[in-house]
């Protein structure tokens, strides 16, 4: 053998035994993005990045979360769709997600058929709230006002779609009332349209609503969640209170990735998160932020529960009649 030849078979044996190492290289070998399509300091923003330090350590890799803020989280969903599907790329995925398509279908996404659940994260219910000097002190109260006077109340929200809306819509529709939907510029307005009288009741996160009913500025009327708050422990679902299971309405956000990601990446992902999950300190951020840590069992069982939230979604968005304009 001459020795061009040599080098050359031992250039090709190198690159081959390199590719191979690479191929070999167990997932991550590389930091994980994490798009959130929440601006910065706002919401699960921060839990996100809270939690992204314990999952880097999980996985032996760095979490970087970037912020793709628009359309209520069609903008950062469309944009993890188009990533190439090796588990590099992940998104905060969340019932907005679900809801914006069910009332807008043609948008260019499909939270159902375009992701892979890997975990869920947090869960938080809303708060039915009214202002503390207001004269209903409980739910039967605005329903026999309501149903009294048709068209003279209204409820507060942060926009067409928001959780606080959906609740409200609902609310009027299983309690059979006329009430007028008041869209605000945000939902950092729920309150005080509450305190200055301009709505009469709404539906804040429980992250806002609980500090204010213990401060003494609200009152609570209902919770959304399936049980009651821990904080809140003599106020209501509203499940209780109209025997509906369609009044069970929390925010929650978890993991997703692209469509065709491969089942062990899968896998590797969803046991970090459940191990990071266990720790102490998650918890309390995470409640501090009025959340509960949400733990899926696997992967399989956070996209079953994916799909039921996205039938319940549907049929609540068909009983209050809500459509995207």
């Amino acid at each position: 053998m001459d020795r061009r030849s040599f080098c050359l078979t031992a250039f090709s044996a190198t690159a081959l035994a390199a590719a191979g190492a690479r191929a070999a290289d167990p997932f991550p070998n590389r930091p994980v993005r994490l798009i959130v399509p929440f601006a910065a300091g706002g919401g699960p923003d921060v839990q996100a990045r809270q939690f992204a330090p314990r999952l880097g350590e999980m996985l032996g890799q760095s979490i970087v979360v970037e912020n793709k803020v628009g359309a209520a989280g069609v903008l950062a969903a469309q944009y993890v769709t188009q990533q190439t599907p090796d588990g590099y790329t992940l998104l905060l995925g969340t019932n907005s997600q679900l809801v914006q398509k069910l009332m807008n279908p043609r948008l260019g996404f499909d939270p159902i058929g375009d992701f892979i659940p890997v975990s869920n994260m947090a869960a938080s219910p809303t708060v039915m709230t009214v202002s503390a000097d207001s004269p209903y002190r409980k739910l039967d109260d605005v329903i026999a006002f309501g149903k009294a006077n048709p068209g003279k109340m209204n409820y507060g929200s942060g926009g067409i779609g928001t959780a606080a809306h959906l609740a409200g819509a609902t609310l009027v529709s299983l309690a059979g009332l006329k009430a007028t939907h008041i869209p605000l510029k945000g939902s950092v307005e729920i309150a005080a349209s509450l305190l200055r009288g301009d709505t009469d009741f709404a539906f804040p996160i429980a992250g806002t609503g609980v500090p204010l009913v213990k401060g003494g500025r609200l009152r609570a009327l209902a919770v959304t969640g399936n049980t009651r708050l821990k904080e809140l422990p003599d106020v209501p679902t509203l499940k209780e209170l109209l025997r509906s299971e369609l009044a069970v309405q929390e925010s929650w956000f978890g993991f997703w990735a692209p469509a065709k990601t491969p089942a062990d990446i899968i896998t590797r992902l969803h046991a970090a998160v459940a191990k990071g999950q266990l720790e102490p300190a998650v918890h309390a951020q995470f409640a501090a932020a009025g959340t509960v840590v949400a733990t899926s069992e696997s992967p399989q069982a956070f996209a079953s529960f994916v799909k039921a939230e996205n039938q319940k979604w549907a049929d609540i968005i068909k009983l209050a009649g809500i459509t995207a304009s």
